[in-house]
C-alpha cells in the first residue's frame, strides 16, 4: 500500500494509510451493521407471520404486531448505538466522555418521564403476558369495559355506556379479565318458605335440560348447570344458588333465559316467589288492658 501510495506521488503515505485503514474498518462496521438488521427485521418478521398464521383471532395478531414493532425498534436503537460508537473509536475520537454526559442526560430524563417510562415497560409486559386481548370485557384501573386497543403507551376501554376510557399503563396494577377461557352465571332463587325444596330442586333441573337441548342456548353453556344449595334463609325466602359454566362473555344472556323460564315453570308448578312481608304484633300496656287490635276491611269501612 506504501509503494502505491508512493508511486502516486503522495507524501505522508504513513498517514493516508492510517486514513484508508480506518476508512476500510468504518465501512466494514456500516456493511456489518445495515447486514445484522436486515436480519434482525427478517427474523422478527418471520416470528409475526408465524404467530399470525396459526390463528385468527383479531386480538392475538395485533398484540403479535405490536411486539414486532417493539423489538424492530429496540433492535433498531441498539444496532445504531453500537455502530456509532464504534465508527467514533476508529475515528480516534474518546467516546467516554460522551457516554458519562449521555448518563447524565438519561438521569435527568428519567427523573422526568417516569411515568412514561413506565407506561411502556407495563405495556411491554401487559402484552408480552398476554393478560388482556383486543374484545375482551377487562376492569383494569378502576374501569370496566371492552377493550378497543392497547398499546406500549395505554389501553383503550369502552364501557357499557358507550363512554371511551384511556388508561395509562403505569397505573394497571390488576387484570381482572372476565373473557379468558369460560364465565360463571351465578344465579340466586328466592322460594316461599313452605315450599318443598326437593320439588324445587326438580323444576330447576327440568328447565336447565330444556335450556340444555335447545340448540341456541346449548352453544353458550360449557357444563350443565349445577344447584350449589340453599344459600340463606331470608325473612320472606330460601335462597337456592345455582351455577352455570358458560362460554366467555355469554353468563349474562344465560342468566336471564335461565330467570324468564324459571318464572313460567314456577308458575305453571305453584310454586311461589315471595314479596318481602313481616308480621305485626299489637303491643299490650302492662296490665294487658289495651284495646284489641282490629283489620277493618275494605267492605267494613263506612263512606264519609
Amino acid at each position: 500500500m506504501k509503494a502505491i501510495l508512493k508511486y502516486l506521488g503522495i507524501d505522508n503515505s504513513n498517514e493516508w494509510l492510517e486514513v484508508l485503514q480506518a476508512s476500510s474498518h468504518i465501512l466494514v462496521i456500516l456493511i456489518l451493521s445495515w447486514l445484522l438488521m436486515v436480519i434482525s427485521r427478517r427474523l422478527i418478521r418471520a416470528f409475526r407471520k408465524y404467530i399470525t398464521s396459526r390463528t385468527h383471532d383479531v386480538g392475538t395478531i395485533k398484540r403479535a404486531e405490536t411486539l414486532g414493532q417493539v423489538f424492530t425498534n429496540v433492535t433498531t436503537v441498539l444496532i445504531t448505538l453500537i455502530t456509532g460508537m464504534l465508527i467514533l473509536s476508529e475515528m480516534g475520537i474518546s467516546i467516554a466522555p460522551i457516554l458519562a454526559a449521555a448518563g447524565v442526560v438519561g438521569v435527568a430524563v428519567g427523573f422526568g418521564a417516569q411515568s412514561l417510562i413506565k407506561d411502556y415497560f407495563n405495556g411491554f409486559f401487559l402484552l408480552l403476558e398476554d393478560q388482556l386481548r383486543h374484545g375482551e370485557t377487562v376492569e383494569v384501573g378502576g374501569k370496566k369495559g371492552v377493550v378497543e386497543e392497547v398499546t406500549l403507551r395505554h389501553v383503550k376501554l369502552r364501557d357499557s355506556d358507550g363512554c371511551v376510557h384511556f388508561i395509562p399503563n403505569s397505573i394497571i396494577t390488576t387484570v381482572s379479565n372476565q373473557s379468558r377461557d369460560y364465565s360463571h352465571a351465578l344465579i340466586d332463587i328466592g322460594v316461599a318458605c313452605r315450599e318443598n325444596l326437593d320439588e324445587v330442586y326438580e323444576v330447576m333441573r327440568k328447565v336447565a335440560a330444556e335450556m340444555h337441548s335447545d340448540p341456541v342456548q346449548q352453544g353458550k353453556m360449557v357444563e350443565p348447570m349445577e344447584i350449589i344449595g340453599v344459600q340463606e334463609l331470608g325473612d320472606s325466602a330460601v335462597i337456592i344458588r345455582c351455577r352455570f359454566k358458560t362460554q366467555p362473555l355469554e353468563h349474562v344472556d344465560v342468566r336471564r333465559e335461565f330467570l324468564y323460564r324459571i318464572k313460567n315453570a314456577f308458575d305453571r308448578a305453584g310454586i311461589e316467589i315471595p314479596y318481602p312481608h313481616l308480621t305485626v304484633y299489637a303491643g299490650q300496656d302492662k296490665q294487658g288492658s289495651a284495646a284489641p287490635f282490629l283489620v277493618q276491611t275494605r267492605q267494613e269501612q263506612t263512606p264519609r
